[in-house]
């Protein structure tokens, strides 16, 4: 069966795709590398080989996607494609609206005239807001405090209201939080542009001389050693649940629009992911203490038990997994980097 991946060059989906390629299904990838390199995609197919089409172009263009479905029997969309930087949200909106809700509400159009029903959305514990109780689980109220947040929010509403109207489009909104770590093989992983806006990567640029400290913002809240806590899930895992969300998708008849957690259940503090790191690998990260920074929680992690009763999907690998494979793609990744004479 051929899968429409948008957005397949980036961090989660270049992961997906080889859960998808190892299972057997025949990916056709669409990007614009807005926030990704086509290098990935070589690296998958080093991986996990496979003959499939890659397409350079935007999700929001309806002639591209059209023309898509005009050219392969898609089966069912998974939907990366989008903007994801919260303070470059907060600068642009409007962009990250037009983008995000467009790519959205495109696919759907077209996916309808196909007459194909079946997508999985990435989605984002964001959309959690800043008042519930951990766990956070999927009947809790939702709310968010940025653009980037409320473009995930309002592309879920789009997608339920969209079921509601179609009984043929059957949606599932993975709701996930913190990836990290890299594939095994350590041929590709989190490559971010400019400052990274997660921690995982900026401990791994400091680990590796690219950057200087890292700055821990808070060391006050009420959390065992007074540094946010986060629910951090291996990125091999979080692809995993893609597939499983997709297989139980193709195979159920249950409603369009349900909502599953992807996360592994437990919370790790900052300072406890930093020492972690530097005990796996053996190397320093220096740190310094900052403020809190405005809209950060204390603490966010999943209950997870609906993924595992109904797709059958449980979080395999832990901290020190993360950590070793987030190490073994940052170094392999200076060395391509120099071998071509890419100033870092």
């Amino acid at each position: 069966m051929k899968i429409l991946v948008t957005g397949g060059a980036g961090y989660i989906g270049s992961h997906t795709l080889i859960e998808l390629l190892e299972a057997g299904y025949e990916p056709v990838v669409i990007d614009d590398y807005s926030n990704s390199e086509p290098s990935s995609l070589e690296r998958v197919r080093e991986i996990a080989g496979g003959i499939w089409e890659i397409i350079e172009g935007d999700v929001c263009d309806y002639d591209t996607v059209k023309d898509i479905f005009d050219r392969h029997e898609v089966g069912a969309v998974i939907h990366f494609a989008g903007f994801k930087a919260v303070g470059e949200s907060v600068e642009k909106p409007l962009m990250y609206y037009r983008n995000n809700l467009g790519a959205t509400m495109n696919l759907i159009r077209v996916m309808n005239e196909a007459g194909v029903g079946r997508m999985i959305f990435s989605s984002s514990a964001t959309v959690y807001g800043m008042n519930n109780q951990v766990p956070f689980d999927e009947t809790m109220p939702v709310s968010c405090t940025n653009p980037y947040g409320r473009t995930k929010l309002m592309s879920e509403q789009i997608l339920k209201d969209a079921a509601a109207a179609d009984g043929n489009f059957r949606p599932v909104i993975l709701r996930y939080f913190n990836p990290a770590g890299a594939h095994t093989s350590g041929l590709i992983g989190e490559n971010p542009r400019g400052i990274p806006n997660n921690l995982m990567p900026y401990i791994q640029q400091v680990a590796s001389g690219r950057r200087e400290k890292l700055t821990v913002y808070g060391n006050d809240y009420d959390t065992p050693d007074g540094t946010g806590v986060r629910d951090y899930i291996h990125v091999v895992d979080l692809a995993k649940g893609h597939l499983k969300a997709l297989e139980w998708s193709l195979e159920s008849c249950g409603e369009g629009g349900e909502v599953f957690n992807l996360g592994t259940g437990r919370g790790t503090s900052v300072l406890q992911l930093l020492t972690a790191f530097e005990r796996v690998n053996e190397v320093p990260v220096p740190y310094v203490i900052g403020s809190r920074r405005a809209g950060d929680i204390a603490t966010c992690y999943a209950d997870a038990s609906k993924a595992e009763k109904v797709l059958g999907w449980k979080a395999e690998k832990n901290i020190e997994d993360m950590c070793r494979d987030a190490w073994r793609w940052e170094t392999n990744k200076a060395r391509w980097e120099t071998n071509r004479g890419v100033q870092r």
